[in-house]
């Protein structure tokens, strides 16, 4: 297992004397920051720091949607030596407080818009508080909300960086070692216990080594920003991998619509896209609205040199879709809808699939698209060992194991979980259940919470209906459960469709009950679905787009 003796603090400063003049972030229809306007702000921070007396190992909470200013905090801190507290803006308020808090924050970055929510009596540790949005801050009290940009703010400016050769001398003041906390993650899960992950120095330079060597990227190529950068999946690939590498890194901002980020594929034209399923599957659903479900289509594709010609001019499309220039798409986060990954598969898009957990910061699996094999997400990435808790682990499902320097140090300041996941050999209990073949692959069958027992004993995977449900007409998201000893599935209409097919609800119910014997044709008895009910929403996510379950727990047990 390979070891890890640099810290990510190194990487960002070789990468800003190695890529000076070059671009480095820019907000969607914005501002523009090359390397050496990145590291001035930077350094302007650190003074920041130095003027409140922020030492080495303080922590800096940021909050706040993605942005150009996000990712300068972001690195500031992790180059100071103070490690880094981000939080998703889209965090009920009572988490946000509870998060500076129990985290120990003593310095606040907030946004413009999720500052109006902030109460700053409750902060208990903060000794001030700094506004992100550099264009906004007139309308606040100078002494409630300071605004870091404005030299105002400092006793003494900082020397001004004036070549890269400023960087090696007095751009960072704290020497960092790569056991040293660098992050805390609190996570957003399924299962409603947000715990905060400290992630080292080493986990984060892990994942962004491995990335260098498998992901081919090089100085100049353009990045989309379009996951949240305070969960660890957009934060190491979308911003520290592409950082460290001379990239130029566009931030949507807010979590975009499909159709926004579309658009912005076409402006941008971005050479690596990380996303999540639930966009390519609804950009999948599109072009087979509009195109491959069409009954003459479907005719003249049952000859195969026809076949074959449709295939790529899907391709052609597909990659139009994502700006034209991308070299490769990786989707994590959540499991890929086997239907959706057949087509991908089939037209030789470039595409592949990984898996993770915030826990490892977050890579445990990952496969050049060239290598991808359908049905896997991924091969172990190497500073990581994997098993399955299982008696014959090429075959026989069973609890996913990991262990390697991208692992978490703790859960901050929670000793039992942090012993529930983590034995004292340093095995992090991952929650998924799979197996893992010869070469190191490894295939998903759920979340072992999630798992369902059937009448004589059987699993039945919740996941694997899901996705099968969700690719049948209508049919927009699914969540399923057993009750009662019968499996019963939830979901939510594609209203969309509806309203534009102009069905009437007697009708859409008709053809959901149609959906239902469908869908049990495609499985095996003891988990045949019961009912199907309509849900009166949409399901809450996590910032991966993967449902909350616990929010619904109440809901399906009363069924």
């Amino acid at each position: 297992m390979k070891t890890i003796t640099r810290s990510i603090s190194e990487l960002v400063r070789q990468s800003i004397v190695n890529h000076w003049e070059l671009p480095a972030f820019s907000d969607h229809n914005g501002n523009t920051y090359l390397y050496k306007d990145a590291a001035l702000r930077i350094k302007h921070i650190h003074a920041l720091y130095k003027q409140h007396d922020i030492q080495k190992g303080d922590k800096v909470a940021l909050l706040g949607d993605n942005s150009s200013s996000w990712a300068i905090v972001y690195l500031s801190a992790i180059t100071y030596g103070a490690v880094i507290v981000p939080i998703l803006a889209d965090f009920y308020i009572e988490d946000i407080h509870h998060i500076i808090n129990h985290s120990d924050s003593r310095m606040l970055f907030v946004s413009r818009e999720c500052s109006e929510i902030i109460e700053m009596d409750r902060l208990k540790q903060v000794k001030a508080v700094f506004l992100l949005d550099p264009h906004r801050a007139d309308s606040y009290s100078e002494n409630i909300f300071h605004y870091y940009f404005e030299p105002s703010t400092l006793k003494t400016q900082p020397k001004e960086l004036i070549s890269p050769q400023d960087i090696t001398e007095n751009f960072i003041p704290k020497e960092t070692t790569p056991n040293e906390l660098a992050t805390i993650v609190y996570t957003s899960g399924t299962t409603g216990f947000s715990k905060g992950v400290a992630l080292s120095h080493q986990s984060l330079c892990a994942n962004v080594f491995y990335a260098q060597d498998r992901i081919r990227l090089t100085p100049g190529n353009t990045i989309l920003s379009i996951l949240p950068l305070a969960h660890a999946f957009g934060c190491s690939f979308e911003f520290l991998y592409p950082f460290t590498l001379g990239c130029h890194i566009t931030f949507l901002g807010k979590i975009p619509s499909p159709k926004i980020i579309i658009n912005a594929f076409r402006d941008i034209r971005p050479s690596i896209v990380f996303c999540v399923p639930l966009i390519i599957e609804k950009i999948y659903k599109k072009i087979l609205d509009s195109f491959i479900s069409k009954g003459p289509v479907n005719k003249i594709r049952t000859i195969p040199i026809f076949d074959k010609l449709f295939d790529a001019i899907l391709r052609k499309k597909l990659l139009r879709i994502f700006g034209g220039n991308l070299i490769e798409l990786v989707i994590g986060g959540a499991a890929l809808n086997p239907e959706v990954e057949q087509f991908l598969y089939k037209i030789k898009f470039p595409f592949t699939v990984g898996y993770g957990m915030t826990e490892c910061g977050p890579l445990i699996s990952y496969s050049r698209w060239e290598e991808h094999r359908p049905g896997s997400a991924g091969r172990v990435m190497g500073f990581l060992e994997a098993k399955v808790d299982s008696s014959d682990p090429e075959n026989e499902p069973g609890e996913m194991l990991v262990r390697g320097v991208n692992v978490m140090n703790f859960y901050y300041k929670n000793e039992t979980a942090t012993a529930e996941i983590l034995d004292k050999d340093g095995w992090l209990r991952t929650g998924d259940f799979g197996v893992i073949d010869k070469d190191n692959y490894i295939y998903l069958r759920g979340r072992l919470k999630n798992m369902i027992l059937g009448p004589s004993g059987q699993n039945i995977y919740p996941e694997e209906i899901e996705n099968k449900l969700n690719t049948l007409p209508y049919i927009l998201e699914s969540l399923v459960a057993g009750s009662s000893g019968k499996i019963t599935a939830y979901v939510y209409p594609d209203f969309e469709k509806t309203d534009n097919d102009k069905l009437s609800e007697n009708e859409l119910l008709k053809i959901i009950e149609e959906n239902r014997k469908t869908l049990n044709s495609y499985l095996p008895a003891y988990s045949a679905v019961h009912k199907i009910k309509i849900a009166p929403e949409g399901f809450s996510k996590t910032p991966t787009k993967k449902i909350k379950r616990f929010l619904y727990e109440s809901f399906i047990s009363n069924d």
